[in-house]
């Protein structure tokens, strides 16, 4: 048992129930007890934490539904418990682990390790992800029945994609039939081929070669057409283009049960931040020009795409310490994804409700957690902000065990000032700040 906490006078922002009002939380037990203007009417808990929240923001813990790890056989680069602690630190209380590990997470029993693991060594809630195909190899199916009753929120191939439409079909179909959500990166690889960077004249003024659009519009399409074939719960992991909002946009207009993710970096970055050949902004999808960048964002505030994911990647300095073509792929982003995703509700282009929403209520709905809200007598997973704190994120600040961030010295308006996990504090910014 946690002691009581209540947050007094506090600005609360609930997507879950639509509330943006000041009121006054109350966590008992570990969980909800009331979050709203009236919430004081219960009087106090006997030896609560009082806190005067009137300078202060209370938000549902977000939700990263699409982080990846190292562990197990990558524990260099980030182990569960690193995770959680940069995760922490961003505000994010649950996190889904992507199951490209070493070994994968294809059978029952890595799963149950990662979820012991993370019972284990984890400050967060640790949600995994399995692969659709065994080994990833785009072969043969996984146990998806076994795998989601053992645990298993949703079935990805990771940052791969599943070229044979035959087998994707019968995927889906199995997937349907478990009500089980089927999570997927669309990049051709014969397309993409050995490109770098999206295709255009930045990428030859560069002398790099580039990547077109189409190689992640024609699987999405191609996925698209098979989700209303097999009816399936279907979710484009990380779109990146206009084209594919579009696709979505349409699919959604036909009435499947379709959604859609980005990664904050497609929406806070373009392809002129890759500057001098800087290896950190080798991402996959390659980061995309300015007119991408901006329909990615009218996607997220029209509803088109639904989350925003840090698609947190880490790798060791050696890994990106290359000639721009050769440097390993992908950024950490679990502790600049509020952060970043704010700097959107700054400039006029979301609603602070819409960008939370994406990062909490939105993501649980579409696993099926029961995260996400501020709703009484669901877990307390908090995070207490300050919306207009300034801030330089220095790379002396990075908890995760790598530091390819994106995002190193760049300036934030709005940070991360405590975050509780059902009813437990797991950080507070005196940490190491």
């Amino acid at each position: 048992m946690t002691r009581p906490l209540v947050l007094e006078g506090i600005r609360i922002v609930d997507p879950d129930r639509g509330v943006d009002a000041a009121g006054t939380v109350i966590v008992i037990d570990g969980k909800i007890a009331a979050a709203g203007a009236d919430a004081l009417n219960q009087g106090h808990p006997e030896g609560a934490e009082v806190v005067d929240g009137r300078r202060f923001t209370a938000l549902p813990g977000l939700v990263d539904a699409r982080v990846f790890i190292g562990e197990p056989g990558g524990e260099h680069r980030e182990t569960i418990r690193s995770a959680s602690r940069a995760a922490a630190a961003g505000g994010v209380t649950s996190i889904l682990t992507m199951p490209d590990t070493d070994p994968v997470v294809d059978h029952v029993a890595l799963a149950e390790f990662v979820m012991r693991t993370a019972r284990e060594t984890a400050e967060i809630n640790v949600f995994p992800a399995a692969a659709l195909t065994r080994g990833l190899l785009g072969q043969e199916m996984t146990e998806i029945g076994l795998l989601g009753a053992a645990g298993v929120r949703a079935f990805t191939e990771g940052r791969k994609t599943i070229a044979n439409p035959a087998l994707l079909r019968r995927i889906m179909t199995y997937a349907r039939d478990f009500d089980a959500l089927v999570m997927h990166e669309t990049q051709d690889a014969e397309l993409t081929g050995s490109g770098v960077m999206t295709e255009g004249l930045l990428a030859s003024w560069l002398g790099l070669p580039g990547v077109p659009r189409e190689a992640e519009v024609i699987p999405l399409e191609r996925d698209l057409r098979l989700a209303e074939l097999t009816g399936c719960r279907y979710h484009a992991a990380k779109i990146s283009t206009a084209a594919s909002a579009d696709a979505v946009r349409r699919a959604k207009a036909r009435g499947l049960s379709v959604t859609a993710g980005v990664s904050i970096n497609h929406l806070a970055l373009n392809e002129n931040d890759i500057g001098e050949y800087r290896t950190y902004f080798r991402l996959s999808p390659p980061l995309r020009p300015e007119d991408d960048r901006k329909a990615m964002v009218e996607a997220v505030a029209d509803g088109t795409i639904d989350i925003i994911v840090s698609s947190h990647d880490p790798h060791d300095e050696d890994g990106k310490r290359h000639p721009f073509a050769e440097a390993e792929v992908g950024a950490i982003g679990l502790e600049t994804l509020f952060a970043a995703a704010l700097r959107l509700h700054h400039d006029g282009s979301l609603s602070l409700m819409r960008a939370i929403e994406t990062l909490t209520t939105a993501p649980a709905r579409l696993l099926k957690l029961d995260r996400g809200t501020l709703r009484p007598g669901r877990p307390a997973d908090i995070a207490i902000v300050d919306l207009d704190a300034p801030f330089i994120y220095s790379k002396a600040d990075i908890r995760s065990q790598s530091k390819n961030t994106a995002f190193e010295n760049a300036r934030f308006q709005g940070r991360v000032l405590r975050t509780i996990v059902a009813g437990r504090t797991v950080f507070t910014a005196t940490d190491g700040d």
